[in-house]
């Protein structure tokens, strides 16, 4: 099986990346399975119905998100209805949403996808690492193929998050930092794992943010509302090979692909 991870989709920049690259990548490496970060695709900020539909229509099987889930108060109840869009697991009990999923490849090969959320630097919830292991156990009563998405900031808490998984899921690859890493690497167990997988949106920008009002709130200190930058972008993602039967992962491939 082959799934291809799209890291975190950037506004209209972002969903124009993977519409005019994402049908050329999935036929030139037999991808049998796409899941991408959508936590900014509206704006920036969060996600809407309209625009999870855009991305499910692009290829997309499940979307996973992250601190910015809630940013559109209008997919509050769209988190409830729709399995395939993930909120971090780690997340309180009563909260809308499901923080994994188990979906089937056209070949019918079952695929575990969860999302957890670290603590550093990053709103308080509940323990990644024990919610982790709590929600692993249960989704190998239906699969032994499983892929973690570690949305974090610090790149120690992904990390541990990798080796503490190792052996026990397929891939444990980090969003949210917007910067890919170069680290791509399979454990010693057979987990594949990625520091940070990157952003898909625009290539002349600071983390997607017009580069202009990003370099004036660091000179000034002074408040700025964020706007997504415009020009040509970028489709960030990885490209994991695994044997299903095992859960074990074959290869780990980056990418970097401009629109």
């Amino acid at each position: 099986m082959k799934v291809l991870f799209i890291g975190d989709i950037m506004g209209e920049p972002g969903r124009r990346a993977i519409a005019r690259t994402l049908h050329k990548v999935v036929a030139q490496h037999a991808v049998d399975l796409v899941i991408g970060n959508g936590e900014n695709v509206a704006g920036g900020f969060g996600i809407t119905p309209e625009l999870a539909h855009e991305l499910y229509e692009m290829g997309l099987a499940v979307i996973t998100t992250g601190n910015h889930a809630w940013d559109k108060k209008e997919v509050l109840d769209f988190f409830r209805q729709e399995p395939r869009l993930l909120r971090p697991a780690n997340y309180p009990d009563g909260v809308p949403g499901r923080g994994s999923i188990v979906v089937e490849t056209p070949g019918g090969e079952r695929l575990g996808v969860l999302q957890v959320m670290g603590r550093a630097y990053m709103p308080t919830l509940d323990c990644p690492f024990q919610v982790a292991r709590r929600e692993v156990a249960r989704l190998k009563t239906e699969t032994r193929a499983i892929i973690v998405d570690m949305h974090a900031e610090a790149t120690s808490e992904k990390m541990a998050m990798g080796h503490f998984l190792d052996g026990e899921v397929t891939a444990v690859v980090g969003t949210h930092t917007h910067v890919q890493t170069a680290d791509e690497q399979i454990l010693p167990k057979g987990t594949a794992y990625i520091t940070d997988i990157g952003m898909t949106g625009p290539i002349h920008s600071v983390i997607g943010i017009k580069k202009e009002i990003a370099i004036e709130k660091f000179l000034t200190g002074m408040p700025r509302r964020f706007e997504v930058a415009s020009g040509p972008a970028v489709l960030s993602a990885v490209l994991v090979e695994l044997d299903g039967v095992v859960g074990k992962a074959i290869s780990i491939q980056r990418f970097r692909i401009p629109d």
